[in-house]
């Protein structure tokens, strides 16, 4: 992995305007990965997208970080039903073929 796509967890927050603790406590859940070089903390770019949806449920709608990994898991699960649907549908349009 490249540092340039490694963002500082300190940035991140200061930019956000979040405590650092509320990224460390994600970590602790599970809910992102925090990476360590030397002393310095840091977040993947990929993970952005999803700390940011944390930080609105949290800071916005006062969700929990219970709460939190409980929608989290709801929404993988939608997403692998919808998956799971759309591979059905694709096999029946076979047989609807014939």
């Amino acid at each position: 992995m490249q540092n340039e796509y490694l963002i500082p967890v300190d940035v991140f927050c200061a930019n956000h305007h979040i405590e650092i603790s509320f990224i460390s406590s994600l970590q602790q859940t599970g809910l992102i990965e925090i990476t360590t070089i030397e002393d310095g903390k840091f977040l993947n770019s990929i993970q952005l997208q999803q700390a940011e949806k944390f930080i609105r449920f949290y800071y916005e709608l006062d969700i929990n970080l219970e709460g939190i990994e409980t929608i989290t898991h709801l929404l993988e699960q939608i997403n692998l039903m919808q998956n799971e649907i759309k591979t059905l549908k694709n096999r029946l349009r076979i047989y609807e073929n014939n």
